[in-house]
């Protein structure tokens, strides 16, 4: 009796059919994961898997960046199309107006040009000078802290010139510590996003490198100020003359710029 049952339950089994799985809609049927905690990775059509834009070793962080990655990255950004604006205006605004140029790139030559003028208001362009030489100092020493030696190869990527300065400027950083910080107010060639990126990497303190940025704004920008007295009626009339020409120096140099920037384009559409 009981094998002609299970015949019977096993004949009813097989006679009987699973429903077919619905069909996929929505995401699922594009492609792509539905319902799911896990990223989802896009491929090519060659099968190889398309990296984010931040994966890339040209840039200088290690791995996905956060927020304070993206503000210095924006901010060094920013800092460089400010140069660019400001460069034909340095060589107009240097004579038309002094304080404001010392203001808004802290121009030695500007400083020079208010001591030279005897302008009333040279005390003003002193404090102006002094607090705009410093502004933009904490990205690149917050650089330095992110990145390590990141910004140092970003830099040191753009020319063989640019890499004997990184290089240069590394060396001396890592020797002097302090000293090397003073030594960025000085007119010479050597890269100050480089030292204060290495003696953040070397583990210097932010209140520390604010003294030391401090002092050496205050004691250069004053120096500037004191040779523009001390030059005096001389000099005046250099600053004379070249008030005759600033304009056409400020256009000459700002078609230098946007004739600069069209040719790196050029170069980086290029085919290779």
């Amino acid at each position: 009796m009981s094998d002609e049952r299970e015949r019977e339950l096993g004949d009813a089994s097989a006679g009987t059919t699973k429903p077919a799985p619905p069909e996929p809609t929505g995401a699922a049927a594009a492609g792509y994961p539905e319902h799911t905690t896990e990223p989802f990775v896009e491929t090519t059509d060659d099968g190889e898997t398309e990296k984010e834009w931040w994966d890339d070793p040209r840039m200088p962080w290690k791995g996905k960046p956060g927020r304070a990655d993206m503000v210095c990255w924006v901010g060094i950004a920013l800092v460089g199309i400010y140069g660019l604006i400001m460069l034909p205006l340095r060589a107009y605004l240097v004579v038309a107006n002094p304080v404001l140029q010392a203001g808004l790139t802290g121009s030695r030559s500007a400083l020079v040009v208010l001591g030279v003028t005897g302008n009333p208001l040279w005390w003003l362009g002193l404090l102006l000078g002094i607090a705009s030489i410093v502004k933009f100092d904490w990205i690149y020493f917050l650089a330095g802290r992110l990145w390590g030696r990141g910004l140092i190869e970003l830099m040191a990527g753009r020319s063989k010139r640019a890499a004997r300065n990184a290089d240069r400027a590394e060396r001396l950083a890592r020797r002097w510590g302090v000293p090397a910080v003073l030594i960025t107010y000085l007119p010479i060639p050597i890269p100050a996003a480089v030292i204060y990126a290495t003696v953040a990497t070397a583990g210097m303190t932010w209140k520390k490198f604010w003294i030391v940025n401090i002092i050496g704004a205050v004691v250069i920008q004053c120096t500037w100020v004191a040779l523009g007295f001390w030059l005096g009626e001389p000099a005046r009339v250099v600053v004379e003359a070249y008030a005759q020409i600033s304009m056409y120096v400020a256009f000459a140099l700002l078609a230098g710029v946007l004739i600069g920037v069209f040719l790196n384009q050029r170069r980086v559409a290029a085919p290779r």
